[in-house]
């Protein structure tokens, strides 16, 4: 047992009468996957950065299923600082389910997420709370304006928010950037699941929240390799289509489902007709296999379609934190 610290088996239950408690003024949560090399660092100008502010925290690093000793230079950095903190995941759940899991242990009034990577600088957070205080926004996001990536990058992450925002309507430049900065009640509200943490602006905008961006000086990679592939971009036009639903058709599913019905319906009625014209002509119909494909087309995509939403909506009005994730060790 660390002497610092005690391990814990099980994360925390928060409840809600807890969150009338909380005193902290900023609490920064770093989801972290094979970062050994930078998390110190990290933890030390994150540090350097909020005692210039004279602001009270903690810094909540939170490793999922890293395989190069991360944990143990965390547990360093709480040796050096007893403002740093860890929960350890079982293996890796994904980013969504590691936020989870430092949003539901965090207990400043003000949370900050930010990737483990060092580059995102964290002399910026002082800009953040400047930004979401003075501004009385509830969420600022970060835009990396001049992004230190490859090209084979930034451009279908242009492309991806470029979508984003057109189908979401709301005016942010980077929906990806991890640096970002929340009031603590938009995240009480918000359920997150699956890779939906890139879209908690939309989420939050949906609730009534007012959201802010503000431009953050983007690092080249010093350590390590991204730990995000092509398929990203595909899993996340899935997940828009996700918020986009749940946004706006939880309540309201007819209006979306009678849409496609009755777009369906008139489609196979038109066919129909001409096909009935025609046989009135003296034409079989029995040499025409493509009404049998079409009805089967149709009535096929519109069962995948609302199955796959309605399940959707079913996983999102019964969302649970907890069950997104399973600790293995905290030092708090």
């Amino acid at each position: 047992m660390e002497s610092q610290a005690s391990l814990l088996s099980a994360p925390e239950v928060v409840e809600p009468t807890d969150l009338q408690t909380r005193e902290l003024d900023v609490s920064v949560l770093i989801p972290v996957l094979n970062e050994a090399d930078t998390v110190e660092e990290l933890a030390t100008r994150v540090g350097a950065a909020l005692d210039s502010l004279g602001r009270s925290f903690e810094i909540i690093f939170v490793d999922d299923g890293s395989s190069d000793g991360t944990s143990k230079r965390v547990k360093e950095a709480i040796r050096v600082d007893g403002r740093v903190k860890l929960v350890r995941l079982r293996r890796n759940f994904g980013k969504a389910a590691a936020l989870c899991a430092g949003f539901d242990i965090s207990s400043g009034a003000i949370i900050i997420t930010m990737d483990g990577d060092l580059q995102d600088q964290p002399e910026e957070i002082p800009r953040f709370l400047s930004e979401i205080e003075e501004s009385d926004l509830d969420l600022v996001s970060g835009w990396k304006e001049n992004r230190q990536d490859p090209v084979n990058k930034r451009l279908p992450s242009r492309l991806f928010n470029w979508a984003t925002r057109k189908l979401a309507q709301i005016d942010l430049h980077d929906f990806n950037c991890g640096f970002k900065a929340y009031r603590r009640e938009v995240l009480e509200q918000i359920s997150l699941y699956g890779e939906l943490h890139r879209y908690i602006p939309v989420l939050a905008s949906r609730k009534g929240f007012t959201i802010g961006e503000l431009s953050v000086v983007h690092n080249a990679r010093r350590h390590g390799k991204s730990k995000y592939g092509w398929d990203r971009y595909y899993k996340g036009l899935l997940d828009l289509i996700t918020v986009l639903f749940i946004t706006k058709y939880t309540r309201r599913p007819l209006h979306l489902f009678g849409m496609i019905g009755l777009s369906s319906l008139l489609a196979g009625l038109v066919i129909n007709t001409y096909l009935v014209i025609r046989w009135f002509m003296g034409e079989p119909l029995s040499f025409r296999p493509l009404l049998l494909l079409g009805v089967l087309l149709m009535l096929l995509g519109i069962q995948v379609l609302t199955t796959g939403l309605i399940g959707e909506m079913i996983t999102f009005k019964s969302f649970r934190r907890t069950d997104t994730y399973s600790v293995k060790e905290m030092v708090v």
